[in-house]
């Protein structure tokens, strides 16, 4: 059997106990909802509504194999587990993973039910709950709940300690965190978490979702376009087969939601998303923490900027080389003083997404898209305290300031997600060059849709990459085999 073929049998074996775990914990609160009927001690004591656990033996007796991908490789021998949830979501990654590593590695792989049981909100139909006449904290009297000391991200922020005999981490995520994730990303967004695509663009401005849509309805009716669908914030889907799509768009209960998103999604899940941040480095990393459980190819900042230097223009593009951290909000996770690299495939594929979407190459477009150090900020009205960060900005070399991309990319250096910043100047607040109303709006009709499509083409040159886009720059030293 290939090791491909005997990833798949372990992932339909995760989903078969993934399945009757949740069937049980469902069918016990039915009855207890319904008609009182109290679950039986004995389901919790036969772990009958617990997580299935994946767990890798590596003995590591022969010689390690030399191997160039940063991830799906073992760096010493040992017990490594993982809970899951959600195999059917995940069924594509555990499958690549596992292929990877059986294929180079001698492991014993088991499957069986974990410690970790389900809380009951994961698992609770909505109508269910509705027409129920008994209150949340009643119910956790009796079933597993969501205990928030169970949930962190000890793995990914290097606080797991190792001790005799420990299970190793398989993933940066277990079970329970990313049963959370999954919820609050429907929460934030208005769309499903299964809906979400690997390849992830964020904007803190509404007018470039309206132009995302407008080119996904545009693409989805290209003959021979791999996209199918277009799922948007307030639970609308468009295909190529609706009517008015983008008034259909406009007209959904988006508004509802806080950071929404907008997924075009292709039927092998290699489709494009778009999430409406906001402003502010807090929303940054709320919604990052969340959507890197579903451990995306890449994500990227494509936004607006307040360009520093003098020779700058409104329009220009701004490729971050490096950042200056003033956003505050990952200090305590990952102080300041640690550099967040540039992703050498990303920043190429940026570049090269430049020449071919604006034409423009050499001199021509050095002219237009400058490169550099960018500040993130957490005070919008950093503007008010000029003489004191004026000398900040000078010793940085900062070419332009926003208050989102240091974050985007702290964070995908914090989950092993390749990133990356491309911002347009839409100000230049240092040299008297402030966002009015009338000039804003000449901007964005200008700038907006060639600025998008630079970041579409440049995720369209990173699904060429394959496992070379996962860097080595993102793996620590003591790293869990799954990336």
């Amino acid at each position: 059997m290939n090791p491909r073929t005997r990833a798949a049998a372990v992932v339909a074996q995760l989903d078969v106990e993934y399945r009757r775990a949740a069937e049980a914990l469902r069918s016990a609160l039915k009855a207890y909802m319904q008609g009182g009927k109290l679950p039986d001690p004995a389901l919790r004591a036969e772990r009958a509504f617990a997580y299935p656990e994946l767990r890798l033996a590596y003995a590591g007796v022969h010689t390690q194999p030399r191997i160039a991908r940063s991830y799906a490789r073992f760096n010493g021998p040992g017990v490594y587990g993982v809970t899951i949830t959600r195999p059917d979501l995940f069924a594509d990654y555990l499958t690549d993973q596992l292929t990877l590593i059986m294929g180079d590695f001698e492991v014993e792989v088991a499957v069986g039910r974990s410690d970790q049981e389900m809380p009951f909100p994961y698992v609770l139909d909505g109508a269910d709950a509705a027409a129920a006449d008994v209150s949340a904290a009643e119910i956790a009297r009796h079933f597993p709940t969501t205990e928030l000391a169970h949930i962190g991200d000890e793995v990914s922020d290097g606080l797991w300690q190792s001790s005799v005999d420990a299970v190793r981490p398989l993933g940066l995520f277990d079970a329970l965190r990313t049963d959370f994730s999954l919820q609050r990303i429907a929460h934030y967004t208005g769309a499903p978490a299964d809906h979400v695509q690997p390849y992830l663009l964020f904007t803190n401005y509404h007018r470039y979702v309206d132009e995302f849509v407008r080119l996904a309805c545009a693409e989805l009716l290209r003959d021979g376009s791999p996209y199918e669908s277009l799922s948007c914030a307030g639970g609308v889907v468009i295909t190529r087969d609706t009517p008015d799509p983008e008034q259909a768009v406009a007209a959904a209960a988006w508004r509802k939601h806080q950071m929404p998103a907008y997924h075009l999604t292709t039927s092998d899940r290699r489709g494009l998303s778009l999430v409406n941040i906001g402003v502010g480095p807090s929303n940054a990393k709320t919604i990052t923490d969340h959507l890197a459980v579903l451990r995306p190819e890449a994500w990227l900042m494509i936004g607006h900027c307040g360009g520093l230097r003098a020779s700058q223009t409104i329009g220009d593009y701004v490729l971050a080389h490096a950042y200056l951290r003033d956003d505050h909000v990952l200090d305590d996770i990952l102080p300041p003083e640690i550099p967040i690299p540039p992703i050498a495939e990303v920043q190429l594929a940026l570049q090269r997404a430049a020449q071919i979407v604006t034409g423009e190459s050499g001199d021509e477009l050095k002219a237009r898209l400058r490169t550099g150090t960018v500040v993130t900020t957490d005070d919008r009205n950093w503007e008010l305290r000029y003489s004191s960060s004026a000398l900040r900005f000078n010793q940085s070399r900062a070419v332009a300031i926003d208050m989102e991309s240091a974050t985007i990319a702290t964070q995908g250096y914090r989950f092993r997600t390749p990133y990356g910043t491309l911002l347009c100047v839409s100000d230049k607040p240092l040299h008297g060059e402030i966002k009015l109303p009338g000039q804003a709006n000449a901007f964005y009709e200008r700038a907006i849709s060639q600025h998008l499509r630079i970041g579409i083409a440049t995720m369209d040159l990173l699904r060429e990459e394959g496992p070379r886009l996962h860097s080595r720059k993102l793996r620590s030293f003591d790293e869990p085999p799954f990336r």
